[in-house]
């Protein structure tokens, strides 16, 4: 059993080394396979001997070709293990490592059984409210112990294939083709179970799947890139150009595995058309400023993509833009990536000496859109319901949280802005403990966030700010509301839709909660301008221009771009209702 002790103090340098060798080891062994096929094989089958001598000698020639073949697998597969050993076991130190120096940092003792003490308390400590060194204590022991565990697990399972492999090698049975053939595909798939055993729990904070990543070596980083690209992508806390260049692997990846698809579904299908309309813009705009980024895709839900404009791990001012109802993957990198491109664009109009990064994050499920009824489709009706925007919310939480963890330098500006039924997704997110740690959050058409203040939010009011249009329809649910030129939501209700609202929810009250656009929600009111019924909705964050008379679409945008360059003394206002 590997102990504390032992995982600490163990070098492990040899065992990469070792896989080289043994690769190399394989690839030169394979050169006198491809000889022996091609100078004598190939000769006797093709020299027309025959008789009883040629079909003995056929007979033993393809027997020592099958066994040598088998050979090279068996020596891929020992080498492959030696690899994934080296690579599930350096990680597990390093979580080991990055533990016990936090201990040392702050004067915690670790025992080699993996207790963690520390001394009594201060008088001032004992005074403190922040004094938190037993909860800090408790969570470095789990870590600790999560890493022995972890690399207890690898080596028992290493060394299990290690003697199969070496008793295969002893008894001759390494030398059968479907024998060796297994044996490297047990390897394989052993290896990936190593590797993920060495990734952080699903569910550690941001950052500590930051710390984790910090204690790799280059080398190894770049492996687990290139190996495990899809556990890496969607991880908060990995930086922003890791996981770049990880979800560029598996977005190819992913498009291959649709595309092969025998018979996909109209959801898959929906994926798939996500999938090359992201690797569409990636193409597109290469080498285009400003950089682009894909921080997140999977095929998680009806697909999850993230496209960021800019390094967030880098900007001054960063936003992250929540799309809402009947979003589609690709949308992402269509409109919806649009709308994040001029948001950026607004921004470094309003401070061009400032670096920027502006994000669409599509890590949740909203839902489909309404025109999915006439299909028989129920689920855009979810609409009405919290339970997509809850969920998203949380992992909404978690993304900004990684966005923090990453950043070099000062902490950047961080807004979250967010969309229709976004908004709610982003306001519940807001709501759970802690909040989502933004430093604005802006808000554009929305049906409320489930809260009856601003300050619900985790944040101070001032900076919370709503961007709601008269004639937006979906700014005054949940049914009837009066909106310019006494346009009724629900026709059907003719002149008593209003009333029915009035009666329903009261003067503002929307689907989700207080208007945030009302005194009573308590937040900033910008200027954004009335629209029409039917595309109100859609113009909060169309072209900028900075020249941009009352009543242009770009008024809105200008001034959320106001907003995100942290430039509020030239953010437009306007009364609350």
């Amino acid at each position: 059993m590997v102990t504390l002790a032992q995982l600490r103090d163990v070098d492990l340098s040899g065992l990469g080394p070792a896989a080289t060798a043994y690769d190399t080891l394989a690839g030169n062994f394979n050169k006198h396979v491809q000889t022996m096929q091609h100078e004598v094989t190939k000769h006797v089958f093709s020299a027309n001997w025959v008789g009883n001598a040629a079909g003995a000698a056929n007979a033993s020639l393809q027997r020592t070709s099958t066994r040598l073949d088998a050979a090279h697998t068996e020596m891929s597969a020992v080498s492959g293990l030696l690899r994934e050993a080296s690579d599930s076991l350096l990680l597990a130190q390093s979580k080991l490592r990055e533990a016990l120096q936090e201990a040392t940092n702050l004067g915690l003792t670790v025992s080699d059984d993996g207790t963690v003490t520390w001394p009594p308390p201060a008088k001032a400590e004992r005074n403190d409210p922040g004094y938190n060194i037993p909860e800090q204590a408790r969570a470095l022991a789990d870590r600790i112990s999560r890493a022995v565990t972890e690399a207890d697990t690898a080596d028992q399972k290493v060394a299990k294939l290690l003697d199969d492999l070496t008793a295969r090698a002893r008894n001759g049975t390494g030398l059968e083709t479907d024998k060796a053939a297994a044996d490297l595909k047990a390897v394989t798939q052993q290896g990936i179970d190593l590797m993920a055993a060495g990734f952080p729990p699903a569910g550690s904070p941001a950052t500590e799947v930051n710390a984790w990543w910090k204690g790799l070596t280059p080398d190894e980083q770049q492996r687990l890139i290139e190996t495990h690209p899809d556990l890496l992508g969607m991880r908060d806390g990995i930086p922003a150009v890791a996981r770049d260049r990880a979800n560029q692997l598996n977005l190819a990846n992913l498009i291959d595995t649709y595309q092969r698809k025998p018979n996909p579904t109209d959801d898959e299908k929906q994926k798939l058309e996500g999938f090359r309309a992201i690797e569409k813009k990636l193409k597109d705009r290469k080498d285009q400023p400003p950089p682009m980024f894909l921080l997140g895709v999977s095929e998680e839900g009806q697909g999850r993509g993230i496209l960021s404009y800019g390094n967030p791990d880098t900007a001054k001012n960063v936003s992250a833009y929540v799309p809402g109802l009947g979003t589609k993957l690709s949308d992402v990198a269509n409109k919806d990536g649009d709308r994040a491109l001029n948001v950026y664009t607004a921004a470094r109009i309003a401070d061009p000496n400032a670096s920027t990064a502006s994000m669409v994050w599509l890590g949740y499920d909203p839902p489909p859109g309404l025109e999915k009824l006439a299909d028989g489709d129920m689920r855009p009706l979810e609409v009405t319901g919290t339970d997509r925007a809850a969920k998203g919310g949380a992992s909404y939480d978690k993304f900004m949280a990684g966005l923090r963890a990453t950043h070099d330098g000062p902490p950047a500006h961080l807004v979250a802005l967010a969309h229709s039924y976004g908004s709610t997704t982003v306001g519940l997110g807001a709501q759970m403990p802690g909040g989502n740690g933004a430093d604005d959050i802006v808000l554009v058409g929305s049906p409320g966030t489930g809260a009856d203040k601003a300050s619900q939010l985790h944040i101070d009011p001032k900076h919370v700010w709503v961007g709601d249009a008269e004639n937006d329809p979906v700014s005054h649910l949940p049914a009837g509301s009066r909106v310019a030129n006494d346009v009724a939501l629900f026709p059907a209700l003719g002149p008593f839709g209003d009333e029915v609202y009035k009666w329903y929810a009261g003067d503002n009250q929307l689907w989700f909660g207080q208007d945030p656009a009302s005194k009573e929600f308590g937040a900033n009111r910008f200027v954004v301008p009335d629209g029409d019924v039917k595309s109100s909705h859609s113009n909060y964050m169309e072209q900028p221009n900075p020249d941009a008379k009352p009543g242009d679409p770009a008024v809105s945008v200008n001034n959320i771009g106001q907003i995100v360059a942290g430039k509020y003394d030239n953010v437009t206002r306007q009364e609350q209702r």
